[in-house]
């Protein structure tokens, strides 16, 4: 498996492409795909704010686009500045994680300095499945 440092490097560098004209909070992701490939993703907002696509989301649409259907986990840097960076995924993002990674799946966030780390189930300990919508 990839080392922390470099996967949470790549969720820094993503970051320094997010497009947050509106509130400067500039998040990156860094998906790791069963594979060994990693998928970047970073926030895009929107002057509508509901249109706001999150970095974590960016990062799961890059992967599916390109087949990948299993993870092993997602490095998160976010806020308003590099320091700033200790922030865990939103309710939305996790969900969706919920959709496409099992209670395993490792959450990471933090900066240079401080890392966090949680397992999926930890985060989302009541998720909607596709358990929910059977008879």
């Amino acid at each position: 498996m990839l080392n922390k440092k470099e996967w949470m490097d790549a969720a820094l560098s993503a970051r320094e492409q997010a497009y947050a004209p509106y509130s400067g909070y500039k998040v990156g992701a860094a998906l790791l795909g069963k594979s060994g490939k990693i998928y970047l993703g970073f926030n895009i907002e929107n002057a509508a704010y509901s249109a706001t696509i999150c970095a974590e989301r960016a990062a799961f649409a890059a992967a599916l686009t390109q087949g990948e259907r299993e993870f092993e986990g997602i490095a998160i840097a976010g806020g308003k500045a590099q320091a700033e960076s200790n922030v865990p995924p939103c309710g939305v993002c996790r969900q969706v994680m919920a959709e496409f990674c099992g209670p395993d799946f490792l959450v990471i966030w933090g900066n240079e300095e401080h890392r966090e780390q949680h397992p999926l189930s930890e985060l989302l300990p009541f998720s909607f499945s596709n358990k929910n919508l059977e008879e």
